[in-house]
Order: structure tokens, then sequence, then C-alpha cells
């Protein structure tokens, strides 16, 4: 079973584990729509731990943009077409 809570309850659900999303939701903007966004400063270069986030946001102030990139897990579950 996998030991994320939110992963076994699809695997206890009949679902399978196909596969890892890596770049599952990017979001990418400006440093000041960053900082519009999360009330952040995003001032310097590296990670940026943002409350919420489930990875941190990458900053880049040397080119004016920040970058979340999200991974995610592919779940299958089957369709059951009598299921009421």
């Amino acid at each position: 079973m996998p030991t994320d809570p939110w992963l076994r309850v699809h695997v206890k659900a009949g679902g399978s584990i196909e596969k890892v999303a890596s770049a599952s939701m990017t979001v990418s903007g400006s440093l000041a729509q960053w900082q519009q966004w999360t009330g952040l400063p995003f001032d310097s270069n590296g990670d940026v731990d943002v409350p919420g986030a489930l990875v941190p946001v990458h900053c880049d102030t040397t080119h004016d943009h920040a970058v979340y990139v999200e991974p995610n897990v592919w779940i299958r579950h089957g369709v059951n077409p009598h299921a009421a």
C-alpha cells in the first residue's frame, strides 16, 4: 500500500497507480506577479516556500521569473456501467 493517505484511499477503492506526472501543474510568472499572488518578497534566487503549496516555487531574480512545478500521481479506476 502507498504511504500517502490519499493514494491509499484510491488503491483501497480499486484504483491502480499508473505513473508519476512530474509536472502535473505548472504556474509561472514574473516576480511582481508572485509577490501579488502570495504576499511574499521573491527577492532572492532559489526555492521559496509558499504556505499551502506542495513544493517550493523556484525564484530567478536575474530573469524576473518564478515557477511552481507540482508533481502528481496518476491513478486508474475502472468504470462500472452498472453501478447506481
